[in-house]
């Protein structure tokens, strides 16, 4: 069977971010905290999805696309992994900047359309509601740029152990996309209190300029420390678990996710 052409797989790592932000940030913006009233107007009561829903939205994007495009692209849908990917010899390094673009254009498109449809609830304020990272005060637990950065390092990391793991040739690649969403959904729940979870400089970068609040100005966080995390993993993976083996980058076509018809997200 052909290789996916470029243009097919920067596609799918458009479509494939374009559904984690929408899914996951979406999630986030209009389900996390609903309040409703009793029948007698007496009493309210949370029915939103909190923490727990919001993890879950953003491992089911995962897993859904992952199945949906990942023997294309890999799907990445991450410029760290992506980074990590190159970096552990399963990606050629001169296709990064275009998974990199594609990334980052599909989730800033879809932070667009959260915004125009969050604005159609009367009162809507988009400033500090559109789910972006941030630290110190805009940390949702007040923690540090000092406690998020390792957060995030040491997340990132493990997230690309575990994709680079559950995508080689020795793994059961059926049930890669469960694995690598799962380790999305509880890299959630441990980081969500500590920075709203980013492991993605793409998720980040598609809401800051639309949440305004400071989100703009701490962007840079989140796209050193996941790419930091997403290199550290890169290289521990091949020395760890392949034998020692350590190679800066695809040198063949046979390295590439696609062409292996695994996947390598999120």
């Amino acid at each position: 069977m052909a290789s996916p052409s470029t243009a097919a797989k920067l596609a799918a790592e458009f479509f494939g971010t374009f559904w984690l932000v929408f899914g996951g940030c979406g999630s986030a913006i209009f389900a996390a905290k609903q309040i409703a009233q009793s029948d007698d107007g007496q009493n309210t009561f949370q029915v939103g999805i909190g923490f727990l829903g919001v993890a879950l939205a953003f491992g089911l994007t995962v897993v859904t696309m992952a199945y949906a495009v990942g023997h294309i692209s890999g799907a990445h849908f991450n410029p760290a992994i992506t980074l990590g990917a190159a970096v552990g010899g399963r990606l050629s390094w001169k296709e990064l900047p275009g998974y990199w673009i594609s990334q980052v254009v599909g989730g800033l498109l879809a932070g667009l359309i959260l915004l125009v449809i969050a604005k159609g609830k009367p009162g809507f304020v988009a400033e500090g509601n559109m789910a972006a990272n941030g630290y110190g005060e805009h940390s949702p637990g007040n923690y540090s740029l000092a406690a998020v950065i390792i957060a995030e390092v040491l997340l990132t990391a493990f997230f690309l152990i575990v994709i680079l793991g559950a995508t080689e040739e020795r793994s059961n690649k059926g049930f890669g996309p469960l694995a690598i969403g799962l380790t999305l959904t509880l890299i959630h729940l441990i980081s969500i209190p500590i920075s709203n979870t980013s492991v993605n400089p793409a998720r980040s970068t598609a809401v800051a300029f639309f949440n305004g609040n400071g989100a703009p100005g701490q962007l840079w966080v989140f796209w050193v420390a996941p790419l930091l995390g997403g290199l550290i993993g890169g290289v521990l993976y091949p020395l760890l678990f392949e034998n020692g083996k350590f190679v800066l980058g695809a040198k063949s076509a046979p390295a590439t996710p696609a062409s292996r018809s695994d996947s390598v997200e999120a």
